[in-house]
């Protein structure tokens, strides 16, 4: 059921955010803004902050940022159309319903939804019964796969033709292409997407199909990929999408714990080793929708694959996630080089060892850093304390550094206290969150001209230029906000970088002076231009004309800070800045 776009902008504008959120959050008045603590995460200093005249709130330990309808969907667990369906209420709003474009999506989804499950029955049947999938039934045996774990599963084949499914299925092309299933050659004429494959069929939580992982056969050319995965379809998202989810909801539930693996064959190894809570991310690595769909499930997740391989990155990550969705991220060891899939086949006992073994994250790059350390010498412990250290500083919380240094200072025979003067100096927790990474820039006239420009507009609007940002991030937020009517159109029509700088932007009080901002972002556009003119007089023969350009600027320059002339001046290099982009192009 879909809500007219003008009523839900209408709720957005009528709703009052701070009762909204007071009814959750003690807020009190800081100035133009409100601050409380956060409700999305444990907190003894409030770092949650509202703007009620935008109504916008932003949450500056764990990045949480919306409206009151993403308020209330986070808080109560409400889907879009229920969140705004209650401040409509709130509000004493009537909402219109598009009921026929509402009729027609969910319509076109049956019908995808449809074509799904009949390709499921069909590679299914085909790989039961065909004489053409003789190789691939003979394949799946020899990995342990029989007439049980086919059906389980639902694996199927794909035959090494044209069209075979497209002719089955006998479906309008649009149907075939939105499914993911295929596609219309440069003939016109329907084409299958998967040929001589095994196929993975991937349902949604519900039990539905969705989409396909497509195994190549041993033997096949090496220019195939080993496994072909589904596009992304309008009944497909990669990031929201667990392979094995469907099947293992209620053991997840049972035990508490969610097994993640990397492909579809460790899961159904977990499976046969008498483990059915395992999932596995469907080609793409493990994301913030994936752990923000298990934490609905399961408050342990166990990573059975290599996550040291992904070092500092996967860090930030994993400790994010632990942090702000309350979840404990553990990994199990496997041996080198062997994957779930393999230990299953061989010793499914070791299979299950190794996942009531698994350690936390930290606890598990920590041994692997000492395992091999040498500690026959100062100098080689100091080496391998060192490379522990830098493992450890990476650890938000205090507690749990201090905690492993003791490991560190054990194992390689220092005194913990020296360890501990060493991280201080080498600087505790350098790993910043990534949302927090992409707005920890200098705290310059360029966030502060974007304060200005959300929250008093009238005092820069026509006084700022794209080409006065520096940073790639600011000038995205910039052009978000010029090409928008609203803030709210900005943060939705902005890249997810831009959206979340200006999200936590707009929570932030400045008493900045306009003149003073505009005149700093234009000295160091001055200072550039000057630079490159004297670059280019060196190379050029018209040092004339150069001359004059570079002496025009240096005045100007100089003027910005003189009280009398520096609107003036402001005006003149911001008509400069705007020539330049107009011959630019």
């Amino acid at each position: 059921m879909g809500i007219l776009d003008e009523d839900v902008a209408r709720v957005r504008a009528e709703t009052d955010i701070v009762g909204v959120i007071s009814e959750h959050v003690a807020l009190r008045k800081r100035g133009r803004r409100y601050q409380g603590l956060c409700p999305f995460h444990a907190e003894k200093t409030a770092s949650f902050s509202v703007n009620a005249e935008e109504g916008l709130y932003f949450c500056f330990g764990c990045q949480a940022k919306g409206d009151a309808i993403t308020f209330l969907r986070e808080i109560d667990h409400l889907d879009f159309v229920e969140s705004v369906e209650r401040l409509a209420a709130r509000a004493n709003i009537q909402l219109r319903y598009d009921q026929a474009a509402a009729g027609r999506d969910r319509k076109r989804r049956e019908v995808l939804l449809d074509t799904m499950t009949k390709a499921v029955e069909w590679y299914h049947q085909r790989l039961l019964s065909s004489p053409d999938a003789a190789a691939a039934r003979g394949y799946l045996r020899s990995r342990g796969y029989d007439g049980g774990v086919v059906r389980q599963f639902q694996l199927g084949w794909a035959p090494d033709e044209w069209d075979a499914l497209s002719r089955q299925l006998k479906v309008a092309d649009d149907v075939l292409q939105d499914a993911g299933l295929g596609f219309v050659n440069r003939r016109g004429r329907q084409q299958d997407g998967f040929r001589g494959r095994v196929m993975f069929p991937i349902f949604d939580t519900g039990g539905k199909a969705v989409a396909f992982g497509g195994r190549i056969m041993p033997g096949a050319p090496p220019d195939q990929p080993k496994y072909k995965n589904s596009p992304e379809t309008p009944i497909y998202s990669k990031r929201r999408t667990l392979y094995g989810l469907n099947w293992a909801k209620n053991d997840v539930v049972d035990a508490g714990e969610v097994i993640v693996c990397e492909g579809y064959t460790d899961v159904i190894g977990f499976f046969g080793a008498g483990l059915p809570r395992a999932v596995a991310t469907c080609g793409t690595a493990v994301g913030d929708e994936h752990f923000r769909m298990l934490k609905n499930f399961a408050g342990r997740v166990v990573l059975a694959y290599d996550a040291d391989a992904a070092g500092q990155a996967a860090a930030e990550r994993f400790y994010e996630w632990e942090q702000q969705l309350g979840v404990d991220i553990a990994v199990a060891a496997f041996p080198k080089g062997a994957d779930p899939a393999d230990v299953a086949r061989r010793d499914p006992e070791a299979l299950k060892a190794a996942i009531q073994k698994a350690q936390p994250f930290l606890a598990f790059r920590v041994e692997r850093a000492l395992a091999g350390a040498d500690l026959r010498s100062p100098e080689s412990r100091a080496r391998s304390a060192e490379n522990a250290l830098a493992i450890v500083a990476e650890h938000p919380n205090d507690l749990v550094r201090n905690e492993y240094i003791g490991r560190i200072a054990a194992t390689c025979d220092i005194p913990a206290d020296r360890l501990e003067r060493s991280i201080k100096r080498v600087g505790a927790n350098p790993v910043v969150r990534p949302v927090e990474r992409m707005v920890r820039l200098a705290e310059g006239p360029e966030l502060n001209a974007l304060r200005l420009a959300i929250s008093r507009p009238a005092d820069v609007v026509d006084r700022l230029e794209e080409a006065m940002f520096v940073e790639e991030l600011h000038a995205a937020a910039f052009r978000a906000l010029a090409s928008a009517d609203t803030l709210h159109d900005a943060i939705e029509h902005a890249d997810p970088g831009a959206a979340a700088l200006l999200q936590r932007l707009a929570v932030e009080d400045t008493d900045a002076e306009p003149d003073e901002i505009i005149a700093l972002l234009l000295e160091r556009v001055a200072n550039r231009a000057i630079v490159a003119l004297e670059r280019s007089t060196r190379e050029s023969d018209d040092i004339e004309a150069s001359s004059s350009a570079m002496s025009w600027l240096k005045l100007t320059r100089e003027q910005l800070f003189d009280p009398v002339t520096r609107v003036e001046a402001s005006e003149r290099l911001v008509a400069w800045l705007a020539e330049r982009g107009e011959e630019d192009e």
